[in-house]
């Protein structure tokens, strides 16, 4: 649909025929989603559920959250794998993309050289790819929001199994699964760049621990005041236009602060600065263990 509207050639040909194939593949999609609709039973798919196993291999709470959790990481990775070569395979050109006068050649080498906008263009994009993982970090820990409300978690925790141990195993997701998608990440960019796996590895799980300040954020307010669960996405919103739209306002340093990400080093690149590496690490905690314990002092949602 994108590539519909370049082709409508607005001040260079005018093909406004093009504006019906939204109005009929509209028409379309929607006509065939009703008809699949109607095909199918109440609160159920088009394909028959599948008989389930005779006897539950899910001893733990753990094992429980890992199974409601899996399939939205596997789908994320998916997407993460071929984003990343693609980005990878951009990251040589990018000097490219300065031009080739003298004056644009001479702001090239006082940045450091082609190398140098290299690794700021690979380091952008694992800061994008960061956020992005807060943005699966955050739906995870959600989903204990979502267990509670759908009244799923009360005949869970009515068995010998605690509020700690049913949290944990979300919680364990949450925090472990963006490690998973971040080295997808720096596999990715280097096999679409070619070169640099260990350094792309640690330029992409050094991103980690601003992530787990997000989702032990978006857990403490879930644990504190449930109704405040969904305020999680207004974190990351916020740090999403931080770090995409602050340098272009210029915004002063103490809004920039706001965001975990503005903490993380930059890497790849020089003089990568550690402190508050630990000091994000040490907030997750924080807010983890102050999140832990509401849960387990509140009542559950009825």
């Amino acid at each position: 649909p994108l590539g519909w509207a370049q082709n409508i050639r607005p001040f260079a040909g005018e093909r406004w025929w093009v504006l019906a194939l939204y109005a009929a593949a509209t028409l379309a999609l929607a006509g065939l989603a009703h008809t699949l609709a109607a095909r199918r039973d109440l609160g159920a798919g088009l394909l028959p559920a599948r008989p389930g196993a005779p006897e539950g291999r899910l001893a733990m709470p753990a094992a429980l959250a890992w199974r409601l959790q899996r399939g939205t990481l596997l789908g994320w990775t998916l997407a993460f794998a071929p984003a990343a070569v693609l980005f990878g395979s951009l990251a040589d050109g990018a000097a490219a993309l300065l031009g080739d006068d003298a004056s644009t050649r001479e702001i090239l080498h006082r940045l450091g050289g082609e190398q140098a906008l290299t690794d700021a263009f690979l380091a952008a994009m694992t800061g994008v790819f960061g956020l992005l993982a807060a943005l699966y970090a955050v739906a995870a820990v959600l989903r204990l929001h979502a267990e509670e409300t759908g009244h799923r978690a009360e005949p869970l925790l009515g068995h010998p199994v605690g509020r700690l141990r049913w949290a944990a195993g979300h919680l364990l997701t949450a925090l472990a699964g963006p490690a998973a998608l971040l080295a997808t990440a720096a596999c990715g960019l280097a096999l679409g760049h070619g070169r640099g796996l260990p350094a792309l590895l640690l330029a992409c799980l050094v991103q980690l621990p601003a992530v787990w300040v997000l989702a032990a954020a978006a857990f403490t307010l879930y644990a504190v005041r449930p109704r405040a669960a969904p305020a999680g996405w207004a974190l990351v919103t916020l740090c999403l236009l931080i770090g995409w739209v602050g340098p272009v306002l210029d915004l002063p340093a103490r809004a920039m602060d706001l965001s975990p990400f503005t903490h993380v080093p930059r890497l790849p690149g020089p003089d990568p600065h550690w402190p508050p590496v630990a000091v994000l690490v040490a907030v997750a905690a924080g807010l983890l263990v102050l999140g832990l314990a509401r849960l387990r002092a509140r009542d559950l949602t009825t």
